[in-house]
């Protein structure tokens, strides 16, 4: 299939090639075959990748020149020209695919595979070939490189674990268990650039956990308030979709179960307040100057606009089907 650039009705400037210090919001749609690119200076979808059947993970590469996705129509990581929207190519995985991410240094890809056994596939971003398959204890939900880029980290909601991989070796470095799933994860970085602390989500747990990163530990468990009830919890998911800000000051936890977003100051967890999004929040991402989150709203396909600094919903932006993860392209 090949992938059809189509421009909304915006003006002409909008569809020329990104601009040197460009940021762009890539969303998602789980339900669909569309990708859509929102420029968050205007809060307005830009232009939208079609064909690519039921697209799920998000990453965008370091030189921001190409977004990888993982398709779970084909079972591939596809890679994408963020200027031009062409298809560079696909790289076929050895089964179904969950969420993705990328080196630090933008050679690899890794690629959840959500199939028994479970494992994190490795893809050479030059050749897109699969170079490698690092077994995991249970198939993968999520998989993230931690912030330094010296670890690759893979949760499982059937294995109920977390494990930790060398990013350079691709070795076990520790892993940790868990009495539920483990869903989606976020890092806080330390003040040498060391990973801190690491927030995890849980099947079933409406809030999450924290994880001193250094001494491989559960040394907290975090509620969500329940003050603030009404939404529709799905796939055991009460909360999913789960963030650091770039500034490292403030974190971001999605409630389906509120149907909206916490915000808890770093580094005390301190709530902070909340702000209402709409049904099923499933995922988020932010702007790299710490002034916006984007809260991918999957039960009512729009993307919420949060500013940080006042907590308040500033733009609804409709997406496509089902819109889940999200990520964010930085071109230099």
């Amino acid at each position: 299939m090949q992938l059809v650039l189509r421009f909304l009705a915006l003006p002409v400037a909008l569809a020329l090639p990104l601009a040197a210090g460009s940021v762009r919001i890539i969303q998602t749609n789980a339900a669909g075959d569309e990708v859509h690119v929102i420029d968050p200076a205007t809060n307005k979808v830009e232009m939208t990748y079609r064909d690519l059947e039921a697209p799920h993970g998000v990453v965008a590469s370091p030189a921001g020149k190409r977004v990888y996705f993982t398709v779970e129509g084909d079972s591939t990581v596809t890679a994408v020209d963020s200027k031009t929207g062409k298809i560079l190519g696909k790289a076929p995985l050895s089964g179904h695919p969950n969420n993705i991410a990328i080196s630090k240094d933008g050679k690899y890809v890794f690629a959840a595979i959500a199939e028994a056994p479970g494992a994190v596939e490795v893809i050479d971003t030059g050749s897109l070939k699969s170079v490698r398959t690092i077994p995991v204890k249970g198939p993968v939900h999520n998989v993230y490189v931690t912030p330094d880029g010296k670890n690759i980290v893979a949760g499982s909601v059937g294995g109920r674990i977390a494990m930790v991989f060398d990013a350079q070796t691709f070795e076990p470095s520790w892993e940790l268990p868990f009495d539920n799933g483990v869903r989606c994860m976020t890092f806080e970085k330390a003040r040498d650039g060391s990973t801190a602390r690491l927030f995890v989500q849980l099947s079933d747990v409406h809030g999450f956990a924290v994880v001193d990163f250094k001494t491989h530990e559960v040394v907290k468990r975090v509620a969500l308030p329940n003050d603030v009830k009404g939404g529709v919890v799905h796939s055991g998911a009460p909360s999913h979709g789960i963030g650091v800000a770039p500034d490292g000051r403030t974190l971001w936890v999605n409630s389906s179960v509120a149907q909206g977003v916490f915000a808890y100051s770093l580094p005390d967890l301190r709530v902070l307040g909340f702000v209402k999004t709409g049904n099923t929040p499933d995922w988020l991402t932010f702007t790299p100057d710490s002034k916006t989150v984007y809260v991918a709203n999957a039960g009512i396909n729009s993307v919420s606009a949060v500013d940080i600094a006042t907590r308040m919903e500033v733009a609804k932006i409709p997406v496509g089907e089902v819109p889940k993860r999200n990520g964010t392209l930085v071109v230099p």
